[in-house]
């Protein structure tokens, strides 16, 4: 399975706030600059992570971004399945009329589902703070003024 750039940066996102000293306030720009992402992906991705609860924006002159809870109830595979929109490994997952023969029998599928629940499964096992267990670290890397 491989996330889509919009899982793989709201996760960056979160990384970043995360590391940041607590309560202080964060900005789409300086998040973009220090992964080298685009801002107009970050604005979309900050607009859903508010609407799901894990991130505060404020706005107008002195706003920005914050997490809205603690690192350690933000849990991974909770953020993974809101952001992806579909988790089709194949074609025969979908709803629809799908051309594969064997469909109604295949192992391949039930293989496969087991597959992407074991790999959800173990994400669930991580919050955002086992991801960030030295935030001077990822704050260094990142270009954060200390």
């Amino acid at each position: 399975m491989r996330l889509t750039n919009y899982t793989d940066y709201a996760l960056r996102l979160l990384i970043y706030l995360a590391a940041k000293q607590p309560d202080s306030l964060s900005n789409i720009t300086e998040i973009a600059e220090a992964y080298g992402i685009s801002k107009n992906h970050l604005m979309k991705i900050t607009h859903e992570l508010g609407k799901i609860g894990v991130i505060t924006t404020i706005r107008g002159r002195g706003g920005g971004i914050k997490l809205a809870v603690p690192p350690s109830e933000i849990n991974i595979g909770s953020i993974v399945r809101q952001t992806e929109e579909d988790f089709k490994l194949v074609p025969c997952f979908g709803d629809g009329p799908h051309s594969c023969t064997i469909s109604p029998i295949c192992g391949l599928k039930h293989a496969l589902h087991r597959a992407l629940n074991a790999y959800l499964s173990v994400l669930d096992q991580y919050t955002l703070a086992d991801l960030v267990k030295e935030p001077t670290h990822y704050r260094r890397l990142l270009g954060m003024d200390e």
